[in-house]
C-alpha cells in the first residue's frame, strides 16, 4: 500500500520539492554574505541591500506563503477524490486493504512529505531573512521602504515555525473536500477558498489575542508622527520599531474616545499646525500592540491551532470513509 501511494504520488513531489531545494540551495549559497553585511553594516543594512537581495526577501516571503495553499489543493485535494472519481478505490478494498488504512497510508506518506517540503522552505527563508528582520527591529527601516518587522502580519505567517501548521492544515483541508465532495476540481477550489478565509482570519481577528498585548496612551507630537495625512491619524510612532500595532484610538482631554476633532483642526494647512492643534487640545493616542517579545508566543500558539484543526480534520476523513464512502 505504502509503494502504491509513493508511485501515485512521486512525480508531482519530486517537481514540487525540486523547486523548493533550488530555492533553498540560492539561499543558502547568499545567506553568508547577508549575515556579513549585517555584522559591518548593523541596521543600516537595509540601505545597503542589492536588488538581487531584496528580490529574494520578497520572494523567499511570498513562497513560504503559498507553498501550503498549493500543498492543499495539488497534494490534498486530489489525493482521494481522484481515487473516488475514477473508482480505483475499490481496487484497494477488494484486496483486503480495510478504509481505514487506505486513507491512513495516504494521509501518513504524503503527511510527512509536507512536513519536510514546508520545513524545508520556512527554516532557509527565516535563516536567510534574519539579518534584515535584525535590522529591522532596531530601526533600520522607515516608512519609505517596504521591510516591517517580523511579527507584522505582513511577515509573521512568512516566519518560524507556523507555516508548518499551515501546510498540515491545508493539506488535510485539501484531503477533507477531496473525501466530502469527491470531485477533484471542486475540491481544489473549495480547498483554495476555505484556506484563503482562515488564513485571513487570523491576523484580524484571532492572532492578536494569542498572547498579552501592551497598551500606552502617547501624546501627538512632530518626532512621533511616522505617517499623518490631514483627514486622519493613521499611524503613530510609540518609538518601539519592533511591534505590531493591534488597535488604535484617539483620546481627547479628558481621557475619554474622542468623537470629534478640535476645532481648531479643521482650519489647519499644514501637517505641523495639525500636530498643533490635536497636540494644544490634549488630544492624545492611546495604542495598543504586541511587542516582538511575543513572536515566538503567537507562533507556537497559532501553530498549535493550525495543527488541532487538521487533526479535528482527519478525524473527520477517517470517520466519513469507514461509514460514508461506497
Amino acid at each position: 500500500m505504502i509503494w502504491l501511494t509513493w508511485r501515485q504520488f512521486r512525480t508531482q513531489a519530486t517537481m514540487f520539492t525540486g523547486a523548493l531545494a533550488v530555492l533553498a540551495a540560492l539561499l543558502a549559497a547568499t545567506g553568508p554574505h547577508l549575515a556579513g553585511l549585517h555584522t559591518t553594516a548593523g541596521r543600516g543594512i537595509v540601505s545597503q541591500l542589492t536588488g538581487t537581495d531584496t528580490a529574494l526577501y520578497f520572494v523567499g516571503g511570498v513562497t513560504v506563503l503559498l507553498v501550503p495553499v498549493l500543498i492543499g489543493m495539488f497534494w490534498g485535494a486530489p489525493l482521494v477524490a481522484r481515487e473516488l472519481e475514477s473508482g480505483t478505490h475499490r481496487l484497494a478494498w477488494n484486496q483486503g486493504v480495510t478504509r481505514t488504512r487506505w486513507l491512513l497510508t495516504k494521509l501518513g506518506l504524503t503527511g510527512l512529505t509536507t512536513v519536510a517540503a514546508s520545513g524545508l522552505i520556512s527554516l532557509a527563508v527565516t535563516w536567510w531573512s534574519s539579518p534584515v528582520d535584525r535590522a529591522v527591529a532596531a530601526g533600520g527601516s522607515d516608512n519609505t521602504d517596504n521591510f516591517v518587522p517580523r511579527i507584522d502580519p505582513a511577515v509573521f505567517s512568512a516566519r518560524g515555525i507556523v507555516p508548518l501548521g499551515y501546510a498540515v492544515f491545508a493539506f488535510v483541508l485539501g484531503v477533507t473536500f477531496g473525501v466530502l465532495i469527491r470531485r477533484t476540481l471542486p475540491a481544489m477550489a473549495a480547498t483554495l477558498a476555505t484556506y484563503t478565509a482562515v488564513l485571513l482570519s487570523m491576523p484580524l481577528w484571532i492572532r492578536a489575542h494569542l498572547a498579552p498585548a501592551t497598551t500606552v496612551t502617547v501624546p501627538f507630537t512632530h518626532d512621533r508622527m511616522a505617517n499623518y495625512l490631514l483627514d486622519s491619524v493613521s499611524h503613530v510612532d510609540i518609538g518601539r520599531p519592533d511591534t505590531w500595532t493591534v488597535a488604535e484610538q484617539t483620546l481627547d482631554a479628558t481621557g475619554h474616545p474622542a468623537h470629534a476633532l478640535p476645532p481648531a483642526y479643521a482650519d489647519c494647512d499644514s501637517i505641523k499646525a495639525c500636530v498643533d492643534a490635536l497636540a494644544g487640545a490634549g488630544y492624545r493616542q492611546r495604542v495598543t500592540y504586541q511587542a516582538a517579545d511575543s513572536f515566538w508566543t503567537l507562533q507556537w500558539a497559532e501553530t498549535g491551532i493550525f495543527l488541532g484543526l487538521a487533526v479535528a480534520l482527519g478525524a473527520l476523513c477517517v470517520g466519513w470513509t469507514r461509514h460514508r464512502l461506497s
